[in-house]
């Protein structure tokens, strides 16, 4: 009688090995897009809170204070009001006079640290386009606000 031994071949199970390493490469490439996506939209949600400062502070001054911030921390100090949640992935700076501002927030490293967000004052925007919001470089994948 011959005796047939069950289980898998080193073949099979190098193959079943391989398969599992392609797919996990592909969510893993995918999971990090993903994630720096979200950190983008994110910072721009931080943007447009702070406008939404500047926007305030404007009704009630009839003027943008004049700020020229180089750092976030300095961008705080002068929105006290305002805290980001992307504070470790991105500098938000801001650069306003009497009459308009533009908010910049930019990309400290890794896959960010070629994307700019700017988002100028509504005045300024609807001088460039009155469709456009703000303006994204260098974010990868997001390139429209």
């Amino acid at each position: 009688m011959h005796r047939h031994a069950g289980g898998f071949t080193l073949i099979e199970l190098m193959t079943v090995v391989v398969i599992i390493a392609v797919l996990a490469a592909i969510a893993i490439s995918t999971y990090g897009s993903y994630i720096t996506r979200s950190k983008i939209q994110s910072a721009k949600s931080d943007l447009s809170a702070l406008a939404l400062n500047l926007e305030n502070e404007f009704q009630r001054e009839l003027q943008y204070s004049a700020h020229a911030t180089s750092s976030t921390a300095q961008t705080q100090a002068a929105y006290q009001g305002w805290r980001p949640a992307e504070g470790k992935d991105f500098v938000y700076t801001v650069a306003s006079a009497s009459t308009t501002y533009t908010l910049t927030a930019t990309g400290i490293d890794g896959p960010l640290a070629s994307c700019v967000l700017t988002l100028p004052s509504a005045n300024v925007q609807q001088r460039i386009d009155p469709n456009t919001i703000g303006s994204v470089s260098g974010c990868g994948s997001v390139t429209t606000w």
